[in-house]
């Protein structure tokens, strides 16, 4: 199966899934600062509230980050497990000039995140 697919695989899970879904699957993977964080949250505690079906709805910007990390961590937990993903959000990575996908996230490097999860996942195919 080519990266193409599996990564446009990943994408229609994620449009598939409500965003109180999408956030309760990266709370529980990530934990909710580390989501916070990514959406672009200085409260290290509203993902939980996100998750929340009468909670407040993430702004438009925040869905976006939330809708890709999700769709990134999907692609490399499926590769490589969920352990290995945890760790690749959070971590250095070559690929980010040694900044972690989280923190990319958060800036909008889409691209480029997106070019990271795709070189984790071939080598994770490849090897």
């Amino acid at each position: 199966m080519s990266i193409a697919t599996i990564t446009g695989a990943a994408h229609a899970r994620t449009a598939r899934l409500g965003i109180r879904e999408v956030v309760r699957r990266l709370n529980a993977a990530l934990g909710a600062t580390l989501v916070a964080a990514l959406a672009g949250s200085k409260d290290r505690k509203i993902s939980y509230g996100w998750a929340q079906q009468d909670g407040p709805t993430p702004k438009p910007a925040a869905v976006k980050r939330l809708q890709f990390a999700y769709t990134q961590w999907s692609l490399v937990a499926e590769a490589e497990g969920e352990h290995v993903a945890r760790m690749w959000f959070i971590g250095s990575n070559p690929w980010l000039e040694h900044d972690s996908p989280l923190d990319a996230i958060r800036e909008d490097r889409f691209k480029e995140v997106a070019a990271a999860a795709t070189a984790m996942v071939e080598d994770g195919f490849s090897g």
